[in-house]
């Protein structure tokens, strides 16, 4: 493992603090687990069904009927 300096803000570090007395776990472990949540969740891929229906038009249920109806 690899050491790592990052810094925080006072309230973030207070906060992290707060939470390792509540969980009986090191900062260092919950920056870990933060940050490999954050990743696992980045790289999930959406599935395919996301933005099918994106049209791109703001009136297209309101003109729902008419739009059916146009040739192209």
């Amino acid at each position: 493992m690899k050491s790592t300096t990052i810094y925080l803000p006072e309230e973030t570090e207070a906060n992290l603090q707060k939470l390792a007395t509540q969980t009986g776990k090191s900062i260092p472990e919950i920056i870990q687990e933060l940050i490999t949540d954050y990743l696992t969740k980045k790289t999930q891929k959406l599935p395919k069904s996301v933005r099918m229906g994106s049209s791109g038009r703001s009136d297209l249920s309101s003109k729902a009927e008419e739009l059916l109806w146009i040739e192209e």
